[in-house]
């Protein structure tokens, strides 16, 4: 297992921390990882890759060991929060991106609201969040006023073997040495007997924004940089689906290839194809080179077929 080493800076008003692997004179990659989520389920993702990377990984606002902010959460600080990394870590050249569900969803965003920042990005599961209706405005506005009187919580665990038995019912796939090293991560004593997670409770309490597909649409087609978005194939045929209308012919350079045998993937049961994408992207420059040569890989790598969208 590689080591990783901790960083705190101070973004936006917050405390953040950042976990990094291998040597910062290295090419950066940057992970990101989703909603209720660490930045240490990448550690096996990391222990998969075939050359050496300065990997940066935040632990998102609100979770893992960076701060909770006090107003809850807002989907644009984490573009802000993006921006600000990149600026930290690499202020002088576009970055290597590869985000799992919300942070997929981040850093595609942002690739199209600064283009100039992202040179490749490889999102896994970051297909965008369901559409709204001004209809349901009412409803979401009024489960927020509840849910401000009544804060939603997480439930709590007598023990870290209890988080590692929750982590591995939410992904089966997930062995035991893996389950009780995330559940080390995941969660804190915080008082004998009782683990809590290390996420912030407000992450549970509704947007009362609606979400606006046709605005991160408009921001997607402004990505100039190549984008793999991989998927379990489980889900191929809706993701497929939701890929082609949302994308449709905007860039030849969006593709997506699916992962067969999983239901949805995660940093941590991800890590062979995610390797194996990751190491072939990286030479991916040209639209309409990418998929075939990453199918290839993942089947080389022993995980399954590869489809194309």
């Amino acid at each position: 297992m590689r080591t990783s080493q901790s960083h705190i800076h101070t973004i936006h008003n917050l405390r953040y921390h950042v976990r990094t692997w291998g040597d910062a004179r290295a090419p950066k990659m940057f992970l990101l990882h989703g909603w209720m989520d660490v930045s240490a389920s990448f550690q096996f993702l990391v222990d998969c890759f075939q050359r050496d990377w300065y990997v940066v990984a935040p632990d998102w606002r609100g979770f893992g060991l960076s701060a909770w902010a006090a107003d809850g959460y807002w989907f644009p600080d984490y573009y802000a929060d993006l921006d600000a990394l990149l600026e930290i870590y690499q202020p002088d050249a576009p970055a290597y991106l590869v985000a799992h569900s919300m942070g997929g969803n981040v850093a595609a965003t942002y690739a199209g609201m600064r283009p100039e920042r992202v040179a490749k990005l490889i999102s896994l599961e970051g297909f965008g969040s369901s559409r709204t209706q001004p209809g349901d405005a009412p409803a979401r506005y009024a489960r927020w006023l509840k849910e401000l009187r009544d804060p939603p919580l997480f439930k709590t665990y007598a023990s870290f073997e209890e988080v590692a038995a929750r982590l591995q019912k939410n992904n089966p796939r997930l062995t035991d040495d893996k389950a009780k090293f995330l559940a080390q991560h995941w969660a804190k004593e915080t008082a004998p007997g009782v683990v809590s997670l290390h996420s912030d409770p407000k992450h549970k309490t509704v947007n009362p924004v609606l979400n606006r597909m046709e605005e991160i649409l408009a921001c997607w087609r402004h990505i100039t940089a190549s984008v793999l978005w991989v998927a379990g194939a489980q889900s191929r045929a809706r993701l497929a689906r939701r890929f082609r209308a949302r994308v449709g012919r905007a860039q030849s350079r969006f593709q997506a290839i699916f992962r067969s045998g999983a239901r949805r993937l995660r940093p941590h049961d991800a890590s062979r194809p995610a390797g194996a994408a990751c190491r072939d992207h990286r030479r991916v420059s040209r639209a309409g080179s990418g998929v075939s040569r990453n199918a290839v890989v993942l089947k080389r790598a022993g995980c399954g077929a590869a489809k194309r969208a």
